[in-house]
This record gives structure tokens, C-alpha cells and sequence, in this order.
């Protein structure tokens, strides 16, 4: 005799029925303990003691279900969909097969035919693996750089962005700086104080962030570059930007593990603000690098020295735009009216462009041909646009500053509609007929 296939049920079957039959158990017990009647245990033993145990085991063991759907109908369901849906999941081709092809069937049968077809993928075979890669092997050859929005302060404080610069094979951390959200003069103010500290690496390792990359490849300004990209254009420092978040994963671990170490440590200092963390970032850096910096593979330290004076390093790390005067001597700039004094040389730019510079400190400046002229504004209106399109990492810092306008603006006054201009007061009447109309023209009827 041969192996006999049995499911758990059938074995725990066999096994009661073997006590029943040597007298220890009581058909009683044994109906309790199977959850069977008396009559069904009865039979069950009758099989059990002409056929042996193998007779317990069910009877459609083996053998097709009765429910099957048959090959021909199935080889047609994926031919449809092989025709039709060929990059449908499941579920939707469950839909589209009894929708369109009154051909109802389960999704999950579905599912079944379609992974042994080759036509879907489970999601565990679609999972994709990123393999680690080695790190750069010289110092100051590739700086990754990330910001990191969390409460920061707990608490104690307004959550806040941490700007983290790291080096890719030393894993040091190189900048640490609290700002409100990543924007352009963020990183801006980091870079300064990076390139001061350290000099001009090879190049940084970057997100998709529009503060780094132009979203649309067919943009009309800026030859393709933003702002920060422009700056490190003119600091020969090129801009590489990671297709993934696991591409640049050692910024991306640095900034779990701040999320936990730096976190307890700004409490223990009892620090809740972003100027007294700044001020306490320099401290932690030294002991963070000490803790967890690697060894790089090369010696050499590739970082170059910056060769470029303080008030030159401004006018690179800055914002700056082309805007057309007017014939007024005017121009549009953030929702702002620049009106230029009229002089000699201001006399001779209608028609041309000037170059508009935004500091960091929040100084503004217009030149013509590296020449300051005088100015002054006009503050058309001074609010965030309504439906103004707003990125993720910068929403925070854009709701504190809506906060802040509708808190200081006063109250709008009513509108009046115009019969509240006009005086109008209300008599009570319904609008419409003259009272009696309708009893008049009724009389007039029954006269004719």
C-alpha cells in the first residue's frame, strides 16, 4: 500500500476512532470531541474498522472539483484579456471580462490564471532590490545633501527643516543647519558657510527638489538651471540628482539617526528654537563625526580652495532675474513696483533689461552692467496668490505665513448689496402683482 494523502481533520478522525475501537472512549465523547452526531460516528467506525484509516479520508480527495471552470473557457478568459486588457490587474479584468464579455468570474481566479500565464506579476515578484553602492574614495569627492522636516524641538518648539550635507565616503557630517523649509536661500545660506569651513568638492548629491533640478525640460528661462544650479555653475561645483531615495541613502540614514540622537540631545540641552540649535549643531557635529566617521579608502582630499572674496561669494549666492523696463522707468517684481530715479542713466535703460539681485540677508538690489541704481517700491499687495501652487517641503513655512497675514490684516467690511446702496427698505409685500389683481381678472371672466 502506497501513501495516503489525509488532511488534519481526517488524521484527528482516525485518531479518536482508533480509541473508540479499543474501548477507551465512549461514542459519546467521541460525537462531543468531532463535533459529530452519535449516527455519523457510528458510520464513520463502520469504515473505519472494515477499511482501515484510509477509509476516513474524504471521498473527493483527488478528483476535480464539480465546480471547476473548464480549460476551453478559461484559455478564452485570458485570450481576451491577452487581446483587450493586457496590462489590467486583476480586479479590473474581472470587471472589464463581466462587463463588456458577460464573462463572471473571480478576481481572484483571475489573479490564479494570469501568474500562471505570465501575464501578472504577484507583488513579491514585483519587488525591486537596489544594490548598495560603494562609497567615493576620496574625502570631498561627493557631498549628498537632504533636508529633513520634523519636530525637532518636540514641543518645546515650531517643527522645522534640518539641511544635512554629508560626505559620501567618509561619512562625516560636514553642515548641519536649522532653517524653516528648503528653499533656495536656505540652501544658499549653508553652502556659504560650507564653502568658508571646507572649500569647493568635486560635486553634490542631490533629490529632485526644484531648488536643484528644472522640472520642465522645455523651461524658457534660466538655460535650463535654477538658482542654487547657477551658483554652483559659477563655483565650478557640479549638481548630480538621484533618480531614488535609496540612491542617496547616506544622507537618507543620517537623517533617522538624527531623528533620534539629535532630538534627545536638544533636549537634554534644553534648546527650543532654531537660533540657539544652530548654535548647538557645532558641538553635536564634532561629536557625531568622532562617533561614526569612516576612514575613506584614498587619502587625498579633494575639496579646492574657494579663491573668491566675501562680497564676490554674495553676488553668486544670491537670486538673481532679468526685468524689462517699461517707459515709466518701471517693472514688475514680486508682486512689487520698482520704480527707478530718474537720472542720467536711468534715462537710457527704457526698453532694456536690468539685472535684479536677492540677497540672503534680504537686501535687494538692480544694476545695469554691474551698476547700482537707486529706486523705489511700490507695495502693490503683499499676500500669498490665492491657489498658489505650493510644494510639499515648503507648506509648513507658507501656512505660518498666511497665519501671520490674516492675523495682521483687519477685518473686511460687509458688502452692501445694491438695493442696501439705493435706500431700499422692504414694505412687506410679496413682489410681483399689484394686491387684487388676481380677484379682477377673475370678475372679468365670469362677465364674459
Amino acid at each position: 500500500m502506497g501513501w495516503v494523502m489525509m488532511s488534519e481533520r481526517d488524521l484527528n478522525r482516525v485518531e479518536v476512532l482508533a480509541q473508540v475501537g479499543d474501548g477507551r472512549l465512549t461514542v459519546a465523547n467521541a460525537a462531543n470531541m468531532l463535533d459529530l452526531t452519535r449516527r455519523q460516528v457510528f458510520r464513520l467506525l463502520k469504515r473505519y474498522r472494515q477499511d482501515g484509516a484510509s477509509a476516513i479520508r474524504h471521498k473527493a480527495r483527488g478528483k476535480p472539483p464539480n465546480n471547476r471552470i473548464h480549460h476551453a473557457k478559461r484559455d478564452y478568459a485570458l485570450s481576451l484579456i491577452k487581446e483587450n486588457y493586457p496590462d489590467f490587474g486583476p480586479t479590473l479584468a474581472a470587471e472589464k471580462l463581466a462587463e463588456h464579455h458577460g464573462f463572471t468570474v473571480s478576481r481572484e481566479t483571475v489573479r490564479k490564471w494570469m501568474i500562471e500565464d505570465g501575464i501578472w506579476l504577484s507583488r513579491k515578484q514585483r519587488r525591486t532590490f537596489h544594490q548598495p553602492r560603494l562609497r567615493r574614495e576620496c574625502y570631498g569627492e561627493l557631498i549628498q545633501i537632504d533636508g529633513s522636516d520634523h519636530r525637532w524641538f518636540e514641543d518645546r518648539g515650531d517643527p522645522c527643516t534640518l539641511l544635512v550635507f554629508i560626505d559620501d565616503a567618509t561619512s562625516t557630517l560636514m553642515e548641519l543647519r536649522f532653517v524653516k523649509s528648503e528653499s533656495t536661500f536656505s540652501y544658499f545660506e549653508a553652502l556659504d558657510s560650507y564653502l568658508v569651513q571646507h572649500g569647493r568638492p568635486v560635486a553634490f548629491y542631490s533629490d529632485k527638489h526644484s531648488v536643484f533640478r528644472v522640472a520642465k525640460e522645455d523651461a524658457r528661462n534660466g538655460a535650463g538651471m535654477t538658482q542654487f544650479g547657477r551658483a554652483l555653475n559659477e563655483l565650478n561645483i557640479e549638481i548630480l540628482c538621484a533618480n531614488s531615495s535609496q540612491a542617496k541613502g547616506r544622507v537618507e540614514r543620517a537623517n533617522r539617526t538624527l531623528q533620534d540622537r539629535l532630538v534627545k540631545e536638544l533636549r537634554l540641552a534644553g534648546v527650543s528654537d532654531m537660533k540657539a540649535g544652530n548654535a548647538f549643531l557645532e558641538g553635536f557635529k564634532s561629536r557625531f563625526n568622532a562617533k561614526f566617521a569612516k576612514a575613506p579608502a584614498k587619502p587625498d582630499n579633494l575639496h579646492r580652495a574657494l579663491n573668491v572674496e566675501p562680497d564676490r561669494l554674495a553676488e553668486v549666492l544670491c537670486w538673481r532675474e532679468n526685468r524689462y523696463v517699461g517707459k515709466q522707468l518701471t517693472f514688475s517684481y514680486d508682486r512689487k513696483r520698482i520704480m527707478l530715479e530718474e537720472n542720467e542713466l536711468s534715462r537710457a535703460l527704457v526698453g532694456k533689461y536690468v539685472d535684479t539681485y536677492v540677497f540672503v540677508d534680504g537686501r535687494f538690489e538692480v544694476r545695469w552692467k554691474g551698476q547700482a541704481l537707486p529706486y523705489r517700491i511700490f507695495d502693490m499687495d503683499q499676500r500669498v496668490t490665492h491657489a498658489a501652487i505650493t510644494e510639499n517641503k515648503r507648506l509648513g513655512a507658507v501656512l505660518a505665513y498666511v497665519k501671520e497675514m490674516q492675523d495682521a490684516a483687519p477685518p473686511k467690511p460687509k458688502v452692501r448689496t445694491n438695493s442696501e446702496k439705493m435706500g431700499y427698505k422692504p414694505n412687506g409685500r410679496r413682489p410681483g402683482r399689484p394686491p387684487g389683481s388676481r380677484a379682477k381678472k377673475k370678475i372679468a371672466r365670469a362677465a364674459e
